[in-house]
C-alpha cells in the first residue's frame, strides 16, 4: 500500500491525536461526569454512537470515491490537494477549529444507553469542526480507495482512536477538566507536526500518482 492510501494504525493515531483539540479533550471529565450518573455503561453508549457517526462518514466517501474510479488520476489529485491544504490549516492555525464544537452533555434530557447514544451521535456531528482538517484528509484518501467496507472499517479505527481515550477519561475519576486543559496546550505543536507530515503525503500523491503520469 503506498503513501496515498490510509492505513488502520495511521487511522488510529489519527483519532488519538483529534481527541487532544482544546475544545474536545477539556470537556470530556464535563460530558461523562453528567454521564456516567445516568449510568455506568452510559459512556460506552456515547463511544457507540461516536463510532456510528464517523463510520457513515466513511461508508457516504467510499461510495462517492467508488463512483468515480474511472476518473482516478483526478479524484487522487483532488485528494491530494485536499491533505496538502489541511496540513497548511493546520501547520499554520489557520481557521477557527478551537473556537466551535463545543457542547455539554447536560444539553441531552435522554436517560440511559439511547441517550448516550444520540449524544455520541451528535457529538460525531458538532466535533467536525474541531477535527476537522485531519478527518478530511483520512475521508480523502477513503475516497480514493472507494471500498465501502474499507472505508467504514478505517473510520471505525479512526473513531475507536478517539473512544479508547475517552473511555479512559470516562472511567478515571481523577482526571479533571484542569489537567486535560494542560495537555490541551500542547495539541499546537503536535497540529504542526501533523501539519508537516499532511503536506509532505499530499505532495507525494500528487507525484506519485498525477505528476509522474502526465
Amino acid at each position: 500500500m503506498d503513501i496515498g492510501s490510509a492505513t488502520p494504525l495511521a487511522a488510529f493515531i489519527a483519532g488519538v491525536i483529534s481527541i487532544l483539540s482544546p475544545c474536545v479533550l477539556p470537556l470530556l471529565p464535563v460530558i461523562f461526569a453528567y454521564s456516567t450518573s445516568k449510568g455506568k455503561l452510559r459512556p460506552l453508549a456515547i463511544v457507540s454512537g461516536l463510532s456510528l457517526s464517523f463510520v457513515f462518514m466513511g461508508i457516504i466517501t467510499s461510495a462517492f470515491g467508488s463512483l468515480f474510479q474511472q476518473y482516478l488520476m483526478y479524484l487522487t489529485a483532488f485528494a491530494g490537494i485536499i491533505v496538502i491544504l489541511m496540513g497548511l490549516t493546520l501547520l499554520f492555525d489557520l481557521g477557527t477549529f478551537n473556537s466551535i464544537g463545543r457542547l455539554s452533555g447536560k444539553q441531552f434530557k435522554e436517560n440511559g444507553l439511547m441517550g448516550g447514544l444520540l449524544l455520541g451521535i451528535s457529538l460525531g456531528i458538532i466535533w467536525i469542526p474541531c477535527v476537522g482538517p485531519i478527518l478530511a484528509s483520512i475521508l480523502s484518501l477513503v475516497a480514493i480507495e472507494g471500498d465501502l467496507l474499507y472505508g467504514a472499517f478505517l473510520l471505525f479505527v479512526y473513531s475507536m482512536g478517539l473512544g479508547i481515550p475517552m473511555l479512559v477519561i470516562a472511567y478515571s475519576a481523577n482526571i479533571s477538566s484542569s489537567k486535560l486543559s494542560l495537555i490541551a496546550k500542547y495539541d499546537m505543536y503536535l497540529k504542526k507536526v501533523v501539519g508537516f507530515v499532511l503536506v509532505i503525503v499530499g505532495i507525494w500523491m500528487l507525484y506519485t500518482n498525477v505528476l509522474i503520469r502526465l
